[in-house]
Order: structure tokens, then sequence, then C-alpha cells
């Protein structure tokens, strides 16, 4: 997996009005768990782009005044209204000691549903998985080509060595929708051929003409 550098500053102030500062002149306020004593500190936002702005997923070398962590971004908070990033989170990691991560999914090849029409529609973009850093992966390819229409792909159905997989089992990953027209279409052809009479079949009541009565 790659590794993104950044480069920090211990916060002198804790406070809101410290971070506040901190984010107007072009920094993010972060926090460092996982060995101990939490470390705070802050980041020129310009570093966490290849970090939050990418398809991969990354490990983070942290330089903080000199020293150095081997961390995961285990949580960033975007502003509601300018999204910038208001504060993240690193969990510091070794080895030898299992992490969990989110790593980002990407869909390969051509669903056998799309070609007859359908849509396909992606359900996560990510898979939150439990391991040991040195098996962690960039990405998790998912092979769409097997899917038709209605037919999903699901965590379950996932299987990579020495990586536990934690989201539900049965929550999807990607399905093969039927495109809202055609849809329509097959539900309105399924509703003319229901109410056209079957062949043979007796006629309504009252629509057979009426038998003269026999003369007396």
């Amino acid at each position: 997996m790659k590794t993104t550098d950044i480069t920090g500053y211990k916060r002198a102030n804790l406070g809101k009005v410290g971070a506040q500062r901190a984010r107007e002149e072009g920094n993010v306020p972060c926090v460092l768990y996982g060995s101990g004593e939490q470390v705070h500190f802050v980041a020129p936002m310009i570093l966490f782009r290849d970090l939050v702005y990418t398809n991969d997923a990354h490990f983070v070398l942290l330089n903080i005044e000199g020293e150095e962590h081997k961390a995961i971004l285990q949580d960033v908070q975007f502003h509601p209204v300018s999204e910038i990033i208001f504060h993240a989170d690193f969990l510091q990691i070794s080895e030898g000691r299992k992490i969990k991560m989110d790593i980002p999914i990407r869909l390969l090849g051509q669903a056998a549903g799309v070609s007859k029409g359908g849509t396909l529609v992606r359900k996560k973009a990510s898979l939150k998985v439990q391991g040991l850093p040195k098996d962690m992966p960039e990405h998790i390819d998912v092979d769409v080509t097997s899917l038709d229409f209605h037919h999903a792909i699901k965590v379950m159905d996932m299987k990579m060595d020495n990586l536990v997989f934690l989201d539900p089992k049965r929550s999807p990953i990607a399905v093969v929708e039927v495109p809202r027209a055609a849809k329509m279409a097959a539900d309105e052809a399924a509703a003319a051929e229901a109410a056209a009479p079957a062949e043979g079949a007796a006629p309504a009541e009252g629509a057979e003409a009426k038998k003269e009565a026999p003369k007396k």
C-alpha cells in the first residue's frame, strides 16, 4: 500500500478558538491516538489532497516536530457548507497489530444485464476489513461480469486471504437493475395479457345471445 507523508506541529491551544484560527491559516486540527497519550497537532490542508481525494487506501507517515509515526486516517470531518476538511483523526499502527480500514472498491468488467439494457448500480464505495497492515490492499476489485437483472454481489461473496470483511454479510455491493422505462413497458404488457380473455374461455355473463324460448 502507498504511504502519504504529512508534516504536523503540536497544538498549544486545544480550544475552539485555536482550532478555528488553525483552519483560517490553512491547517487541519488533528489527533493521533493508539499509542498511549493522544497527540494533538495541526497539518497543512494541502497535504491531505492525495490522502482524502483518492480512489486508493493509504498508510500515513506522520512527522510531528521530528517524531515519526506510522498511522492510518481513521476519520475525517468536512465543513457542511464549504466542504473544507474540518478535523482529522489518525490511528497509530504497528506491523503485529490488526487494524480496521475502509478500502475503496473497484468494479471490473461489464455486467451481463447491462448488455441487455440494464443499469449497473454501485451500492457501496468501500468495504470495512480487518487484518494486519501488511495484508491491507490499496483497493478491492469486484468482478461484475456475471451479474444479470436483479442479481447482486454481496459482502458474503467476497473472499481475500488474511482479511475479514466486517460489513453485514447480506449487504449488496453492486446490482443490475431494470431501467424504469423497460420495467413500465413490461408491466403494461403483463397487464394487457392478463386482461385479454384466454382462448376457449367462456364469454362473460350477459354476453351470450339469448336463446329463443320453445313454442308451445
